[in-house]
């Protein structure tokens, strides 16, 4: 990824512009074949070289326009013809982030690819599930795995979105109009660059499309963030049922010898971060002057190699934690079991309702024993419903029992497998 935000590459796609755009002329009979010749053969660069010229000049395609002219000679006069600046920064950009989601689009397949594979590893390893951070009812590891495998699909499918939006051109003169450069030429030089031209510009590509980009790069970042704190949370030590992979050798304080610390995961939720702030800086750009100004430059120069480079390493970063991550079924066990399984006082509750007992009245009774569990030192919920005489003069011990079986609430569970499209 960093190779497409070096300073050379992005001399590189402005050439690539350049000369799709003589080669267009050419075509429309503007530009004599010797001419297209010469600029196809001779046009190249030297990054240095145009830092000499603009310390002087002041503009960096000016002095990259004088560099490709002392190379070419004589029909570097056809180069840039009609054109402004923005016409070859804003097309040139746009071969960048296009490039950059293919790769972006490899890395999301691959982290895809990890948590589908997880998440059928553990399709029916038990565990409790949390709601305001509560233990609530049981679920499977797999099941919470299955929702950040569908959460990526439709990350996936919006940065297929961004792609086709951010892939447009323009070549339509200062403020947009065409006054002195033929519509066809940015049809045709638009199809050489595998883009499309631009609906309506002004003398620059609307910041919309490249705001869109951002928002959704910050919504992959913060889908990774979200699966970051899950691991965080559940590595606590009072919880610890799955944690980051911690290699021969690796050391996690240097005070504390005992130490295992999810740091991965917490880098993660920093970088987080940071990509949220470039989106809000994106937001900002959309508002130029009147036809354009260059307020949102100075911005992107930072923020688009910053923010996509951060973006895959998140990704690979994610990936390697997922495939690598260390599951603990039986701390899950233990942890769903704790007060005697009070996250099954909803079936307790159903089941006497069902028996004809009010739920006002079911739920005092089942409340009234699971807190009683909670509060006390080895509390036993199924113990104390097992022998409440309100419970016994309704529900038999195998009634009870069932209550208690985690397989009633999973019994459902393939119907979001089924559309994930993973088989049984």
């Amino acid at each position: 990824m960093g190779g497409l935000w070096t300073e050379s590459y992005k001399y590189k796609t402005w050439l690539q512009v350049e000369v799709a755009v003589c080669e267009a002329q050419a075509e429309l009979g503007k530009v004599p074949p010797e001419a297209i010749a010469t600029i196809k053969e001779k046009a190249s660069f030297d990054p240095q070289r145009i830092l000499e010229i603009e310390a002087t000049v002041k503009h960096d395609v000016i002095a990259f326009l004088t560099n490709v002219n002392e190379y070419v000679g004589d029909a570097g006069r056809y180069i840039h013809v009609g054109m402004t600046s923005s016409d070859v920064l804003d097309t040139a950009l746009a071969l960048q982030l296009r490039d950059s989601l293919d790769i972006i689009l490899k890395h999301v397949g691959a982290l895809i690819a990890a948590i589908r594979t997880q998440a059928t590893q553990h399709r029916y390893t038990v565990m409790v599930g949390r709601s305001h951070g509560i233990h609530a009812e049981p679920i499977t590891f797999g099941f919470k795995l299955a929702g950040w495998l569908a959460e990526m699909l439709r990350h996936e499918a919006r940065l297929l979105q961004v792609k086709e939006d951010i892939s447009v051109g323009k070549f339509s003169g200062a403020v947009g109009t065409y006054a002195n450069i033929d519509p066809q030429v940015e049809a045709i030089a638009c199809q050489k660059l595998g883009l499309n031209p631009d609906t309506a510009s002004t003398q620059v590509i609307s910041r919309d499309r490249h705001a869109h980009y951002l928002q959704v790069l910050a919504l992959v970042a913060a889908s990774i963030e979200r699966f970051a704190v899950e691991i965080r949370n559940l590595q606590r030590t009072d919880v610890l049922e799955v944690e980051e992979f911690f290699s021969k050798g690796q050391k996690g304080s240097s005070a504390m010898p005992h130490k295992r610390n999810p740091i991965r995961s917490e880098r993660l939720t920093g970088l987080a971060r940071l990509i949220r702030g470039y989106a809000m800086t994106a937001l900002e750009n959309v508002a130029l002057w009147h036809e354009r100004d260059i307020s949102h430059s100075s911005a992107e120069r930072v923020m688009l190699p910053d923010a996509l480079i951060l973006m895959h390493f998140m990704l690979v970063e994610t990936t390697d934690l997922v495939e690598n991550l260390l599951v603990y079924p039986d701390n899950m066990q233990r942890n769903m079991n704790l007060y005697g399984g009070v996250i099954f006082s909803q079936r307790v509750l159903l089941n006497l309702v069902d028996k004809g007992i009010s739920r006002e009245e079911a739920y005092a009774i089942v409340q009234g024993n699971a807190h009683q569990a909670w509060n006390q030192e080895g509390g036993d919920f199924r113990q104390l419903i097992a022998q409440d005489p309100q419970v016994q003069a309704h529900l038999t011990a195998e009634d009870i029992a069932e209550c208690f079986n985690p397989q009633h609430h999973l019994q459902n569970l393939e119907v979001i497998y089924q559309r994930l499209g993973i088989a049984s």
